[in-house]
């Protein structure tokens, strides 16, 4: 995969392009109009491919279990493995696997994680329908080289985004899934 792609996920409409290629993640960046020091989520297919990533922890390893697929955000050590400019000098890469059927088989094709950002211009809210997010890209919308339409995705909340790294899970974005429902795990 070398162009970018726009695709439906279980919250929103999101940017993908290959997290392992600098080059293709460094376009995403522009396209985005995206701060470089911000780090961009990756989505991976199952906890397998999570592992070749990212140091999952045995707390990941039980959040993945409870909660993946689904609107869960886990942020780990990142591995080597991917673009550095995903991580932003963190060492840190926030890893998903959206419940999308589609999703599941694009990165099952590929064979890698994709970048997991929203579909809006950096400070923009995210549009609902393919329509309105490549007409908030204005010319730069040729650069989105595949779109997935789905037409209007229903409301959802954001992932929950949790840091996974140590031993007890730190909610650093309340989403989908509950603060209480995450520590209980």
């Amino acid at each position: 995969m070398s162009g970018i792609i726009l695709y439906p996920t279980d919250t929103i409409y999101g940017l993908g392009v290959d997290a392992t290629d600098a080059e293709a993640v460094a376009r995403l960046i522009t396209l985005k109009g995206r701060d470089e020091k911000k780090p961009i989520s990756i989505a991976v297919a199952d906890i397998a491919m999570m592992e070749e990533y990212a140091d999952v922890t045995p707390l990941a390893r039980k959040l993945a279990r409870a909660f993946l697929p689904g609107k869960l955000t886990l942020v780990l050590t990142a591995k080597d493995t991917l673009a550095p400019a995903l991580t932003a000098g963190t060492g840190t890469i926030g890893i998903r696997i959206p419940k999308h059927l589609l999703v599941e088989r694009l990165i099952r094709e590929i064979g890698k994680p994709i970048t997991a950002t929203s579909a809006n211009v950096s400070g923009r809210e995210p549009e609902k329908t393919p329509e309105k997010i490549l007409a908030q890209f204005g010319g730069n919308a040729s650069s989105i080289t595949k779109v997935y339409d789905l037409g209007e995705l229903p409301e959802s909340a954001p992932s929950t985004v949790v840091d996974a790294r140590g031993t007890e899970s730190v909610v650093l974005r309340e989403g989908a899934i509950p603060s209480d429902v995450v520590t209980k795990v």
